[in-house]
Formats: C-alpha cells, structure tokens, sequence
C-alpha cells in the first residue's frame, strides 16, 4: 500500500472515539491484504524495517501478546518484550516512570496491557509515540474488538442491521465495551445479556437484557464471554450451576439465533460454563479464527500507527 493511498490517523488506538467509520475500515481492509502475507511460505514484509514495538504488559496475556509480537515481527520491526515480573515495577516502580525509561531506549510504539482503567490514556501524555491499549481494566480492548469484526465480517458480509448477541459477565468485560463501540460504528445492532448483577448501569451502544433467549432471538452470531469465577467471592453469582443452568450457550439455545449463526469466544474459555464445551469446535465455531485473525488485525494496526498519516 503507497504512503498517498492511507487516510489520515489518529496517533494513538485508545479505544474508538477519535476514530471514524473509514479509518476503522481501512484497517480491516489492511488486515486482509496482511493474510496475504501470512499465507505466503515467507511470511514477513519490511514494512516497519527500523522500527522499534515494545510489548509492555503489566498484565499476564497469551493472546494479545503473541500476536502483537508476531505481527511486528512479520513486518521487520525490532521487538522488545516487557514481562512484569523480572522489572523494576517490583520494587516499587510507577507505570510512569517505567514507560518513560522505555523512551529513552528509542521506542517507536507502545502496545500497552495493564490492570487499571486509564493508565493507556495517561501514557498518552507520558509518551511521544504511538500508544495501542492492549486491554486496560474493564474499559477497553480496541484491538479485540477489531479482530472479532473482522472475523465477522468474513462470515456475514458487511454488519450493517446484522444483530449480534453479546452473553456473559458484561460488566467486568473489556471486550464487551470495545465490541459495543465499534460494531455500532459498523452498523450492527448489539444486544448484551448476563444475571443482572453482571450488566453495568448501561453500555453505550448496546441494549442491555437479562433475557438470554431475547439476545439470541434471531441474532445473526453470538459472543460468548468469560465467566470470572473470582467474582462468586463478591456474591454476585449465587453458584456455578445457576449461571450455566440460565445463561449457558447451548445447541438448543443456540438454536434461538439464524440458521448456521457463527459462534465466537474472545478467549480464554472455560469450557462448559459459558458454551458447551463440543460447541466450541462445531462448524459454527470461529474461536480458532479469530486467534488467527487477531495477527493480521495487528499487524494493520502497526502499520496504519507507524507508517500511515496522521490526522
């Protein structure tokens, strides 16, 4: 792709609010000219040749980190891997001031997980360089939700009036938040359902239902979600056994949805909790694929970040 075919960009994927409709469908069109790349028995491009990712993961992660890291790597960039665990945050560290040590090292971009809400957002005032929010607390996992409508997408077609069912611990969910934003923007209607301990007070651009057959009622493809077991401490499940006797996806439930509704799952996934368990590897399953999926979307994104304009 020429520098004078990218729209302009934002300097930063935070969540979606500084981003429209055409620069989100630019980067899922990137992303497919990226699974080009990876069908290819060499499977790199020096597409970002100089450039410098730093994966800084204040939070554990198998996914999103493996991905983010082969996706620049695909793309020639040099990685350097943050792990909690043998740094200096042990000893007392901020995120401030661990970040701001990165930079002197000569980062180009950030991709950033971390367990508190709106540390992202202040690493953009910290920082001079792009910074992509890998999931922070509750509040968003832009690039997660990029993947899953991608992954859509090349299922269904284009999500305009499409209704997806969003099922699980809505509350405590990332996931979900991104997921209302963006396929919203995309034109799909979205519906989430959990017990009414685990929906928030509302989810902007979702309709809110403790109903799980209302959700699946002709919906045109369903997100299960982790359940969070540790949140049974907090006494907002009765039990284990309530929650899958009422809100489990199974095959006659899934049965509510259109004929051959595709099944997804953003991982990881505790088999016969949130879906049963032989689901998961049905037909109708796109798990598998929105993994592989998840390296191309990053690999768009680094792109557009790096190389593409700013608005």
């Amino acid at each position: 792709m020429s520098q004078s075919a990218v729209p302009s960009f934002p300097r930063h994927l935070l969540d979606f609010s500084d981003w429209n409709r055409g620069q989100v469908e630019s980067i899922l069109e990137t992303a497919q000219m990226m699974q080009e790349v990876l069908a290819r028995p060499v499977k790199k491009v020096p597409a970002l040749t100089g450039f410098t990712v730093a994966t800084v993961f204040f939070e554990p992660s198998t996914r999103t980190r493996l991905s983010f890291e082969l996706a620049a790597r695909r793309m020639s960039a040099d990685v350097l891997s943050f792990a909690t665990a043998t740094s200096s945050t042990t000893k007392g560290e901020t995120y401030r001031d661990t970040l701001r040590t990165l930079e002197q090292m000569g980062i180009d971009a950030y991709v950033i997980r971390v367990d508190a809400a709106g540390v992202c957002h202040q690493a953009y005032g910290w920082l001079h360089k792009p910074v992509i929010n890998a999931g922070d607390g509750w509040r968003a996992h832009p690039t997660q939700a990029l993947l899953d409508a991608f992954t859509l997408r090349e299922r269904l077609g284009s999500l305009e009036g499409k209704k997806i069912a969003i099922v699980g611990d809505i509350l405590h969910s990332r996931v979900a938040r991104s997921n209302a934003e963006l396929l919203t923007m995309l034109g799909a209607q979205v519906v989430a359902c959990g017990p009414a301990t685990l929906l928030p007070g509302s989810l902007p651009g979702a309709t809110l239902t403790t109903s799980l057959k209302e959700a699946l009622l002709e919906a045109d493809a369903v997100m299960a979600l982790r359940l969070q077991k540790e949140r049974m401490d907090k006494g907002l499940l009765p039990s284990l056994p309530e929650y899958i006797a009422a809100y489990q996806i199974t095959q006659e439930r899934l049965a509510w949805a259109r004929p051959l509704a595709p099944l997804l799952h953003p991982g990881p996934m505790n088999r016969d909790v949130e879906l049963e368990g032989t689901l998961a590897d049905s037909p109708q399953s796109l798990v598998e694929r929105q993994v592989a999926n998840g390296q191309a979307i990053r690999m768009a994104v680094l792109y557009h970040l790096l190389v593409g304009k700013r608005s």
